[in-house]
């Protein structure tokens, strides 16, 4: 009987193990599957073309559902263990409790990193602060992001070599390929060029690369000219910038590159210098252009009394007839 029993105990949790398991499989392909219709795409890897949302709630779910699936398959073997040891012996419970707290307290203070490296990630991959194919700077280590777990985050930096990072170290994320990005560049020209002249290149150039067929896809707003940034030694710095998509901001700052260079050199405007600048601190905190707060409605004011039309310090309306309201 005593074996009957621990059969049908790990009979019932494979079973159910199973059936979750399903479950889990079924959200996440119908999450999936939402997706891509949304998208009218057949391949995951085509949402690239779709809105950057899609993508990556993609790859959060599939992230989750790896998740959740571990940690039922840890819990029903927790519970096909207990189950089992109760079925042999009643007594041997008591001693599985004991030995399993006093395990539990030995491995909680050694497992803290462990611990703390589980519940970051989970924030992370929760709340969608990087993904699979994202620029980041994690502080600890910088480039593209290539896998995402619970525990650890592996990034590819520029000269290829391939950083572990732990999720619990991480203590600030600064992701280059969420949303939006602005290309900042800085031209200069000689000292004595007829300023607005070359403002008005600048942004004509900058309009026409934003009305191309090829570029207007990645390019979300109209380019704004800053105007004359400084006055560098012999040659006045002008700057201009453009919005884009994230994944296209160097594509597009070095078209843009291309085309000032060429408009330039057509009116006979020699250009000493052209540079990207990426403002930090303060400099990027004061420009308030540049920092474009997001747009807020205002909130229904409670509590006060309407006021009327009428008062004693306002002008009575007169009505149709030319007599005044009473």
């Amino acid at each position: 009987m005593k074996v009957l029993t621990v059969a049908i105990i790990i009979a019932s949790c494979v079973v159910i193990g199973l059936v979750l398991r399903i479950v889990i499989r079924r959200v996440v392909h119908r999450i999936v599957d939402s997706a891509k219709n949304k998208a009218s795409v057949d391949d995951t890897q085509a949402l690239e073309r779709s809105p950057l949302a899609d993508m990556r709630l993609v790859q959060r779910t599939r992230t989750l559902g790896t998740i959740l699936q571990n940690i039922v398959n840890v819990m029903l073997v927790v519970i096909a263990i207990v189950l089992i040891v109760n079925a042999i012996d009643n007594s041997l419970l008591g001693s599985l409790t004991l030995l399993t707290a006093a395990v539990g307290a030995g491995l909680g203070f050694g497992a803290q990193n462990i611990v703390k490296d589980v519940l970051n990630g989970m924030f992370i991959v929760a709340e969608d602060q990087i993904g699979i194919g994202d620029v980041v700077d994690l502080g600890l280590a910088s480039g593209v992001v290539e896998y995402v777990s619970v525990r650890i985050t592996q990034v590819r930096d520029v000269n290829g070599t391939l950083w572990y990072v732990r999720n619990g170290e991480v203590t600030r994320i600064g992701n280059m390929s969420q949303g939006w990005a602005r290309s900042i560049i800085d031209l200069g020209v000689p000292a004595d060029s007829d300023l607005e002249q070359v403002e008005h290149i600048m942004l004509e150039t900058a309009q026409g690369l934003a009305k191309d067929p090829k570029w207007r896809t990645r390019i979300i707003e109209k380019p704004e000219l800053w105007g004359l940034e400084s006055i560098d030694g012999d040659a006045l710095v002008v700057r201009i910038v453009i919005k884009a998509r994230a994944n296209a901001k160097d594509d597009v700052a070095q078209e843009l590159r291309r085309r000032l260079r060429a408009a330039l050199l057509e009116k006979e405007i020699g250009v000493p210098r052209m540079v990207d600048v990426v403002p930090t601190g303060l400099d990027g905190a004061r420009r308030v252009r540049g920092a474009n707060p997001p747009k807020t409605r205002p909130n229904a004011v409670t509590g006060v009394p309407i006021i009327p039309d009428r008062g004693i310090w306002r002008r009575k309306k007169p009505n149709d007839d030319g007599s005044t309201q009473k």
